[in-house]
């Protein structure tokens, strides 16, 4: 009944941990999207947030030692060394303290990330050049044309631009433009664009003569940020109770085997 036990303990034990290497793929994976990506509302908040990079490098190297240790978990279940159980038990121990400081940390920091938000945008808003062809820029009219909104409180953030104020004519963000559904699957307009009708040489460039969104970005960002942090928050609650899991059996199978048999390691 003992050995019976141990040998479902045992694979069990491999089991559950390559769902864990897979787990640590998904978490490396998404540290390395947030990094990399230059589509979305991301890449200005890791170019321009240093808080941001250091979460996408966490987040990499709590990855990469959770795959490593999910290898471990299997090689120390399936050959039955204690000591390869009793070193994956302290660094799931390492790796639970760590996302725990992390969540907290990220928790009670939130408000200043979504003020460092609202400060970036401002300042790429006032600074926007036209054809200029920077990758902030490029991210920025992107979010503006796929969540269909116009500056960051309002569409009256862009009138801080000196550049487009000082259009003669009625000239807007060509990312702000009003758009069907059809229009939207298209790639978002960049720069600034004249508008076809009317001309603003008696009072300028007026913005309430402007055919764009007037809602502004900040709810909508700040609502998908919200949405995603709260996916990212389901998944490290998973993690962890997996890694407690694994703990309990690792623990389990390492005081069950007696003794130590360094033979059973494959040697390469």
């Amino acid at each position: 009944m003992g050995s019976a036990c141990i040998k479902v303990t045992k694979y069990f034990l491999f089991l559950f941990n390559l769902l864990f290497f897979v787990l640590g793929a998904v978490i490396l994976g998404f540290g390395i999207w947030i990094l990399v990506d230059k589509n979305s509302f991301i890449s200005i908040l890791q170019t321009s947030s240093t808080s941001f990079k250091v979460a996408a490098y966490v987040f990499i190297s709590v990855g990469a030692l959770t795959m490593l240790m999910g290898f471990l978990g299997c090689l120390g279940a399936v050959n039955e060394v204690r000591c390869l159980l009793g070193m994956y038990f302290a660094f799931l121990l390492l790796i639970l303290i760590a996302q725990v400081t992390a969540g907290v940390f990220f928790y009670f920091n939130m408000g200043q990330l979504k003020q460092e938000m609202g400060s970036i945008v401002t300042k790429l808003i006032h600074n926007y050049t036209d054809g200029s062809g920077d990758g902030l820029q490029e991210a920025w009219d992107y979010v503006q044309a796929q969540v269909k909104c116009c500056g960051w409180v309002s569409f009256l953030n862009w009138t801080e631009n000196t550049e487009l104020m000082n259009r003669a004519n009625i000239t807007f963000p060509c990312s702000c433009k009003k758009s069907d559904e059809d229009d939207a699957l298209m790639m978002p307009q960049k720069g600034f664009c004249e508008a076809p009708f009317g001309n603003g040489t008696q009072s300028g460039n007026n913005p309430k003569d402007w055919p764009v969104y007037q809602e502004g970005c900040m709810e909508k960002v700040q609502g998908w940020l919200q949405e995603n942090l709260g996916v990212i928050l389901g998944v490290c609650v998973g993690v962890a109770v997996i890694e407690l899991l694994g703990m309990f059996l690792s623990m389990f199978l390492c005081r069950r085997v007696h003794s130590e048999d360094y033979s059973k390691v494959p040697k390469y």
